[in-house]
């Protein structure tokens, strides 16, 4: 076991799966010699050389073309967005051609390709860095959507990403990336389509994902400390989700708290609510409560700003106020 940075897994990760596959490929600004803007790639340049780890222009649309293109070849190409909100300028590629060209060409083309970078509501970043693009992709059709949250699970998703065979839009939070955990010196894969029971509980089942894991966890030293036994679940998939562990959690607690840095309106919560709904009503003592972003772009003042997001005092209060 040594402990590792998140943002060391995720480089380990690429690291392995590039030695391992001569067909995986990294591309991005600054990906190259300036080892990436939170160095994952760093020194992987001198590595694997510049036809394997491509620095290119400040052209989003165009190199994430390029990276379909070169998945219908049979390479399997790791985008790295500089900051995740930049890649709505390649919605155009992502939706229409990385998500439906498996579907559109009969099947006769496959598209294993990562998009990765860091993504969230960092610290004074302004409205422009902040993004949650997760529910901007999660209506299109073909793509697989996972958030890491530990070094751990990083490491093992993006491995899993890489091998996948169709396109993995993989979301990082960019205020995660120096968290530290014990990684196993084996190798290790971490299903893309499972969620993680972080913390078995009877009381009510707390669905997250990403930073706001650790939110949950900050406010779950309040919560034993009061006598409550909350279920904590990190999605981790955001697109499928696993709805067999949320399934049985849910029957166990009977009670829902989705907790998510996303935008209320038509967020990842929005969703899950209305598959809870479809397939879990008569299960439920009462409404899903949702903890969301405010529904405005993130200010660049650090006191607005913290005002945006679910800080743990919130979880701890709807906690209570579900319980009763």
């Amino acid at each position: 076991m040594a402990e590792t940075l998140l943002f060391a897994a995720l480089r380990q990760a690429l690291d392995e799966e590039m030695g391992r596959d001569v067909n995986v490929l990294v591309l991005g600004e600054d990906v190259g010699l300036y080892g990436g803007s939170y160095k994952v790639t760093k020194d992987l340049y001198e590595k694997y050389g510049e036809m394997r780890v491509l620095d290119t222009p400040i052209a989003e649309n165009s190199f994430t073309g390029m990276a379909v293109g070169a998945a219908m070849t049979g390479l399997r190409p790791v985008i790295e967005g500089m900051n995740m909100g930049f890649l709505l300028l390649a919605f155009n590629q992502i939706a229409n051609n990385a998500g439906m060209l498996r579907y559109t060409s009969g099947g006769n083309y496959q598209i294993p390709m990562v998009i990765r970078g860091p993504g969230g509501v960092g610290r004074q970043l302004g409205a422009e860095h902040s993004q949650r693009l997760e529910a901007y992709f999660h209506a299109v059709p073909g793509l697989k959507i996972v958030a890491c949250s530990t070094p751990y699970n990083a490491k093992g998703l993006l491995k899993a990403a890489i091998r996948d065979n169709n396109p993995v839009l993989f979301f990082e939070h960019v205020l995660l990336y120096n968290l530290k955990e014990n990684l196993p010196d084996y190798e290790y894969i971490v299903p893309l389509d499972k969620a993680e029971v972080v913390r078995p509980g009877k009381d009510v089942t707390i669905l997250t994902y990403s930073r706001m894991r650790h939110h949950c966890l900050q406010a779950l030293k309040t919560l034993e400390k009061e006598g409550y036994d909350p279920e904590i679940i990190d999605l981790i998939s955001l697109k499928p989700f696993d709805m067999e562990t949320i399934s049985a959690s849910v029957k166990k607690t009977h009670r829902v708290i989705i907790v998510e840095e996303c935008m209320k309106t038509g967020g990842i919560g929005a969703e899950l609510i209305a598959l809870i709904n479809d397939h879990l009503f008569d299960e439920l003592d009462g409404p899903v409560v949702r903890l969301s972003s405010q529904d405005i772009p993130t200010p660049y003042n650090g006191m607005l700003e913290r005002l945006t997001i679910v800080q743990p005092p919130q979880i701890v209060d709807a906690v209570k106020a579900i319980i009763g």
